[in-house]
């Protein structure tokens, strides 16, 4: 009988039969969307790979796996090969299972796919390189070949599409990112690519909505153009001097840079009006210094008053050595117990007295081009400071300044003091050798 049909009740039907009726139901491979783990393979331990959970057409017959299944790889050889693992459908052995199928040693191109109509039909799920001498299989020698199935309407990649597709069996390619469909020659686009000029219908002009375009696509365009005004950034402008000569101008003070912070006032004058601050009212030009000069005020000459050499030190009113603070202002030189405390003696040896050297030079001047004050002669404070320390003072920068000369013939006395006490032991050595 030509004609077969099944399945009914109280008759007899063969997993062949079944086999036939299901694959047209679905197509062999994963039942699974493209990024699912169903089948997945990935390296283990050593030469163990994971094979994961999930279910598979094969040629109609179906298979379902719940647990993380381990699988060994054989060991590897002396060259690299490339083995297939796989589900292996036995119709003799009523079984689908996991099985590794091995590679030709020094080839790198997997085993072929045994895939008959009623016998043994292998679905591949991963290629795994096994490099020479290796003993373990890592993440990067594994390439999944799983083809994916779910519907008649499949998802796959070019390397796992259908084997035997019927034409016009739609999928989406995962590789290429398209749907396609088998034309019963090739895999073709689902939408193809339609070229202007193939285009019916299109009309002949268009009216143009606002837009731009780069001066490089339009055609036409004037060589040249008339400048109208504008302006330009500094930095958009090419062949610009690098300097430029100033003219007649003016700035404010505050936009001037590197301004010294203070200056030096040069000989000038002013007039009365443009002095600011001012006494209203001034002394009488006959007077004396010591009438006006009060706590704080400093004045220009050196030598205390301009008439204490006129003046006699006798009658009313007392007269003081004057001190200069390093600000100008003048101090009376007191030396009653009442202004000291901490009062000691001081052991000033004479030999630091007499290794002082008088010396005679030339004082710079005050201002340049001013004479220099020839011929001065005094002690050098860097030398003293080497012998008699106690009489050098510094600047408010540390620096040797000046010498306090009236403290000289204060430690004079040590060298009197030390030349008396010499000439009487002579003295009494002397009367000791006349008895």
């Amino acid at each position: 009988m030509t004609i077969t049909s099944y399945p009914f009740d109280a008759q007899s039907v063969t997993e062949t039969q079944y086999s036939q009726m299901s694959r047209e139901w679905q197509d062999s491979g994963v039942v699974a969307s493209y990024e699912a783990s169903g089948f997945l393979v990935s390296a283990g331990t050593g030469m163990t790979v994971n094979v994961q959970p999930g279910s598979a057409f094969l040629r109609g017959h179906f298979v379902n796996s719940t647990a993380v299944e381990p699988v060994t790889i054989p060991s590897a050889g002396s060259a690299v090969r490339v083995d297939r693992l796989i589900l292996r459908l036995d119709p003799s052995l009523n079984s689908i299972v996991l099985a590794v199928k091995a590679g030709t040693a020094g080839s790198t191109t997997p085993p072929a796919l045994t895939q008959t109509d009623t016998g043994i039909y292998e679905l591949g799920l991963s290629q795994i390189t096994v490099n020479a001498s290796v003993t373990s299989i890592t993440s990067g020698d594994i390439v999944s070949t799983r083809p994916i199935v779910g519907n008649r309407v499949g998802s796959w990649a070019n390397s796992t599409r259908p084997t035997s597709p019927r034409k016009g069996q739609l999928g989406f390619n995962n590789s290429s990112a398209t749907w396609e469909f088998w034309t019963g020659t090739a895999w073709a686009p689902l939408i193809s690519s339609v070229d202007w000029a193939n285009l019916s219908g299109k009309p002949s002009t268009f009216a143009p909505s606002a837009h731009e375009h780069n001066w490089a696509d339009i055609t036409d365009r004037p060589s040249s153009l008339p400048p109208g005004p504008h302006t330009h950034d500094w930095t958009q402008v090419t062949g610009k001097p690098t300097t430029f000569v100033p003219s007649a101008h003016g700035h404010a003070w505050s936009d001037l840079t590197g301004v010294p912070a203070t200056f030096a006032p040069a000989t000038h004058a002013h007039t009365w009006a443009s002095i600011t601050s001012k006494p209203t009212t001034f002394p009488p030009s006959s007077h004396s210094h010591s009438s006006y000069l009060e706590s704080g005020d400093t004045i220009s000459w050196s030598n205390g008053t301009k008439r204490v050499h006129q003046d006699s030190v006798s009658g009313s009113g007392t007269y003081y050595a004057v001190w200069v603070q390093g600000d100008g202002t003048f101090a009376r030189n007191t030396s009653s117990r009442r202004f000291k405390q901490n009062i000691r003696d001081i052991n000033i040896d004479p030999e630091a007295i007499l290794s002082l050297r008088p010396r005679v030079y030339d004082r710079r001047p005050k201002e340049a081009g001013s004479d220099y004050l020839r011929d001065e002669f005094g002690l050098i404070a860097e030398e003293v400071a080497e012998t008699l320390p106690e009489i050098v003072t510094y600047d408010e920068t540390g620096r040797i300044d000046a010498l306090r000369y009236d403290l000289l013939g204060v430690a004079l006395l040590s060298v009197v003091q030390d030349q008396a006490d010499r000439i009487e032991r002579l003295e009494t050595q002397l009367r000791e050798l006349s008895r």
